[in-house]
């Protein structure tokens, strides 16, 4: 897999960079992490050679007087809103990071539950938080949001939230996601601070999209691609145009919120240390890239990876006809077509001949493997099956799964269990191959190439069952599927 981004320089410079901006500010620094700060797998997609704990090995590093604020949507926990890479929801999520990042040794202070305006569901979570001994404080939602300076900066705005209390000058605030209100709880924390006589300062830590690379590059379009549901846009800062002649990316939400930021900014200090959105970010990402061809390519593939998924959304009733809209146009201005997933290509053609639901896989060398539906196996565990005798050097003719060791599974899963698909998933097939390989050289040979699989790319003509979706997430491999639940004719 080629690689087009320098991690250890990123490291380097970022934490660096963001040590210089903790000196600029007096008694506190409320430093807002926008993305993940790990498992980062979009940058790490779309940058590869990025590790997708990155930011978290920066954090490490400060970890001595920082403490982390973990902020939530209520709007999200009221529509139980799914992290997508790892299928569960930012509550969970929530919980998850919490003891991620104290295993790490980090100090996690609070929850903060924002746009707050009385649901149910935030309130049962807020008590089983406080069952768990979190520290859970509630932000409101402020009509007017974000235009209104003069209610949101006034008692009535970000004087009603709760005062989120910390212990450490440099304050890190992180979400499970995007939108779920981080920069509104930096400045109302910067509003309530002031109040009680302590000077705080404000940054943003945001990876995309880079700020200095052009408006359209491909890796600033995988960024709206992966905040198609939000509806982000990326922009020319017009404030940084203004004041510094230069043109810099930012998004649509941290244009609109800098009016808020400048006005609170100069009630706190008289002026306003950023005179742009830019101004507020400490990202040394783009000064990371050196292979554009390779990090602009990834991105394209990732414009279309996510294509597809929200098509599969669209089909289950959990997207909306303007994101797959706005994904067009993002592959249209990106020139792409889905016929450019090499992969896609594969797994439709096999299709057209055989008749059958087909899928396939490219492995690292190049290499693309084709499955079909049999009566034995569903399309994604025939196509592991094949890429893993390929990987081992077993000839495809070789079964490494007699049908034997298949039948009395299948008659578990229909006759005892009233299952309807006979077939054998993802993972009833690698329980099998683990269980055969005591005794099974090829199979134990076809298990040890398993981590070999890792960001490799797979299509197929079906849409996958969830747990055929989550072993693929696992073993690290990136899924797109059409958006059908049965292709062509079945057994």
């Amino acid at each position: 897999m080629r690689i087009g981004f320098d991690n250890e320089k990123y490291i380097k410079l970022q934490s660096e960079h963001i040590k210089e901006r903790i000196s600029q500010f007096g008694d506190k620094l409320y430093l807002e992490f926008g993305g993940k700060l790990f498992d980062d797998y979009h940058a790490s997609r779309v940058l590869p050679g990025f590790e997708p704990d990155s930011k978290l090995k920066m954090l490490m590093q400060l970890s001595a007087y920082a403490e982390i604020i973990i902020v939530i949507s209520a709007l999200d926990i009221e529509k139980n809103k799914i992290r997508g890479d790892l299928g569960i929801s930012y509550d969970m999520d929530v919980i998850r990071l919490r003891d991620e990042f104290q295993k790490r040794g980090l100090f996690v202070g609070s929850v903060v539950i924002t746009h707050y305006n009385g649901q149910p569901t935030a309130d049962d979570f807020k008590k089983r938080l406080e069952k768990m001994n979190i520290t859970t404080y509630i932000h409101y939602k402020i009509e007017g949001y974000p235009s209104n300076v003069a209610l949101i900066d006034s008692d009535e705005g970000y004087g009603r939230n709760d005062y989120v209390k910390t212990s450490r000058p440099l304050v890190v605030v992180t979400a499970p996601g995007p939108g779920s209100g981080k920069m509104a709880t930096c400045l109302s924390q910067l509003y309530q601070e002031n109040k009680r006589g302590i000077k705080a300062g404000y940054a943003k830590f945001e990876t995309f999209p880079i700020w200095n690379l052009p408006l359209k590059h491909p890796v600033n379009l995988a960024y709206e691609a992966a905040t198609a549901d939000l509806n982000d846009i990326n922009m020319i800062d017009p404030f940084h145009l203004e004041v510094y002649g230069k043109t810099t990316v930012n998004y649509n939400r941290d244009i609109e919120i800098f009016p808020v930021l400048n006005a609170i900014f100069e009630g706190i200090y008289n002026e306003n240390p950023y005179k742009s959105p830019t101004d507020m970010g400490v990202n040394m990402a783009g000064y990371c890239i050196f292979d554009d061809e390779v990090c602009s390519e990834a991105s394209k593939q990732e414009i279309i990876r996510r294509y597809y998924d929200a098509l599969c959304r669209l089909a289950e009733n959990k997207a909306s006809d303007s994101e797959v809209y706005k994904l067009e146009l993002l592959m249209g201005q990106s020139k792409i077509l889905t016929s450019d997933r090499k992969v896609t290509v594969a797994a439709k053609e096999r299709a057209a001949k055989s008749g059958l639901s087909c899928a396939a896989i490219e492995l690292s060398d190049g290499k693309i493997i084709t499955s079909e539906k049999s009566s034995l196996m569903g399309i994604s565990a025939a196509l592991l099956v094949n890429a893993l005798k390929y990987l081992a050097g077993i000839d495809h003719s070789v079964k490494i799964i007699p049908a034997s060791a298949i039948e009395p599974i299948q008659k578990m899963k229909v006759t005892y269990l009233r299952g309807k698909n006979p077939r054998l998933h993802t993972d009833e097939i690698l329980v099998t191959l683990a269980t055969l390989s005591t005794d099974n050289e090829n199979a134990r040979k076809a298990i040890e190439k398993l981590p070999e699989l890792m960001g490799c790319q797979v299509h197929t003509t079906e849409m996958l069952s969830e747990v055929d979706k989550k072993i693929f997430k696992k073993l690290g491999i990136d899924v797109t599927s059409e958006p059908v639940q049965k292709y062509l004719k079945k057994f």
